[in-house]
């Protein structure tokens, strides 16, 4: 049976532009992951990595015109997105290309020998190595920053593991060119362009995380394909750890004080996070808490009109604005759910924005309601007027994992003078991996300290996958005993020649 065609199609007209590639078999999968674990020795050298990491930044930006000609023909996303998100994909792998030369991320640690503990310490010395082949799975909505290119990609080539890639069908063409970008890059250093391999089609992604010579995966994506290849990656004769973005409601709580003082601008910032990218950020609100009464009317009027002024826009492809515009139309159905701006179709290929609101109190209770506490990818957010702090509580005590959560609170609540803030904070943190105050979501900084995770279904791990401590994912520690100093990997000698941060005897080194 011939292999299936792989299209790359235009979004905002639903026409196949061309057909770019075709379904991997699984001897196909096989090969690209055998030649993902051959090329891995070269990746060995820090040097050589964290010089490639910036080759492929440099290529990427001197091919960025092509890229994201390519990206916005196959995602509607625009120029101007896709331009910034280019530029940050570039930024995180120079961000890892120094994070490899600084050598923290090793963790190392050296123990000498204490005949006077209880028990006796003998001579330790522990460390992180590469897991392996690492399998990833790109993004709808992000073609560089989550694809090919993005952080999954460039913190396992950062820890030292290879990678191979499954395309997302909806922008193949963008994954072969940047593919390519990588590839060119990594040759340049002498490392093989099998480091980096590309897969296409839903049976090469199941058969490549079932593939005995991959030794993690990570994934981004809806809660049913991560989990199905989540279960997969458990029930496999070795199971891999299985790091997957699965989905997110991101619930915002505006507080009573809050939408007296400035319910006008938490209105008009809601609209712009809702809406950003046609509402397709995987951390985009998607349940906001308001009060009822005046603050909260006007917080809704202001809402309106700036979400009224949204043009409609191009989803990623016409599945998904399918299912989104089914999604609105069973949650507007139900009783007691209003719709200031109707979100829908907005024609043939496009969507309109909007949002719906409803009585907090029937959200407190299982039933059809649940569907108001369900993700609904595309430009829509529920908003749930409360009576009192209690019905707060109430709905917050019935979602599930988050990316984000957020408060927005008075200037007294913020500053402490009030204990509403505090006590806010300290019950959605339960539920979220990032805690925003006074702000919108939307965004994911590439930075040490960020976090881009949360309970599940949000995650199916506590990592992250966004910052530096995203390379932790493709890492495991191994502990050598009374090793002779010969023997030891060059990291774990005494004399430190690489110059490595450790920690030696309990005390920090370098």
């Amino acid at each position: 049976m011939a292999a299936a065609p792989v299209w790359s199609v235009d979004p905002r007209t639903g026409k196949q532009r061309e057909q770019v590639a075709v379904e991997a078999t699984a001897e196909e999968v096989g090969q690209t992951v055998r030649a993902a674990r051959d090329a891995a020795p070269a990746l060995a050298d820090r040097a050589v990595r964290a010089a490639f990491l910036r080759t492929a930044a440099g290529l990427l930006e001197e091919a960025k015109d092509h890229l994201v000609e390519a990206a916005d023909a196959e995602t509607a996303l625009g120029p101007v997105r896709l331009t910034g998100e280019l530029a940050r994909t570039c930024f995180q792998l120079r961000a890892f290309a120094d994070i490899v030369d600084e050598g923290a991320f090793l963790d190392i640690v050296i123990d000498h020998p204490d005949a006077t503990a209880t028990p006796p310490i003998p001579d330790l010395r522990r460390y992180k190595i590469p897991l392996g082949v690492v399998a990833v799975y790109s993004a709808s909505n992000f073609p560089f920053a989550f694809s090919v290119p993005g952080g999954d990609t460039a913190s396992a080539l950062a820890a030292g593991c290879s990678v191979v890639v499954k395309a997302h069908p909806d922008h193949p063409g963008t994954s072969e060119l940047v593919a390519s970008v990588l590839r060119r890059a990594a040759a340049r250093h002498g490392i093989p362009e099998g480091v980096l391999g590309l897969v296409h089609g839903f049976e090469a992604g199941v058969e490549l995380v079932k593939h005995p010579l991959v030794a993690a995966a990570g994934f981004t994506g809806s809660i049913r394909g991560g989990r199905a290849l989540f279960d997969a990656a458990a029930a496999r004769p070795v199971p891999i750890p299985f790091h997957g973005e699965l989905g997110s409601l991101n619930p915002v709580v505006v507080t009573e004080a809050a939408a007296a003082e400035r319910a006008e601008q938490i209105g008009t910032g809601l609209a712009g996070s809702m809406t950003l990218g046609v509402g397709q950020f995987c951390v985009k609100p998607g349940l906001v808490l308001a009060p009822e009464g005046a603050g909260g009317d006007r917080l809704v009027k202001s809402l309106t009109e700036a979400v009224s002024d949204t043009d409609a826009g191009v989803l990623l492809d016409h599945r998904m604005r399918d299912n989104f515009v089914a999604g609105v139309r069973e949650r507007a159905e139900l009783p007691d759910v209003e719709t200031p701006v109707t979100p829908g179709s907005g024609g043939e290929h496009t969507v309109s924005a909007g949002f719906l609101t409803v009585p907090a109190a029937r959200l407190t209770g299982e039933g059809a309601y649940d569907l108001l506490l369900e993700e609904c990818f595309g430009p829509v957010t529920v908003v749930a007027r409360y009576a009192d702090d209690a019905e707060i509580t109430a709905v917050l005590s019935r979602l599930s994992g988050n990316l984000t959560a957020t408060v927005q609170l008075s200037a007294d609540e913020a500053a402490g003078v009030s204990a509403r803030g505090a006590e806010l904070i300290a019950e959605v943190t339960p539920l979220a991996g990032r805690v925003l105050v006074d702000g919108w979501p939307t965004g994911v900084a590439v930075a040490p300290a960020q976090h881009h995770g949360g309970p599940y279904p949000a995650t199916t791990s506590t990592s992250t996958s966004v910052g530096g401590t995203a390379i932790e994912r493709w890492l495991r520690p191994v502990a050598y005993q009374n090793t002779p100093e010969a023997l030891l990997p060059p990291e774990l000698r005494d004399a430190n020649p690489l110059g490595l941060p450790r920690r030696i005897d309990g005390r920090r080194e370098h």
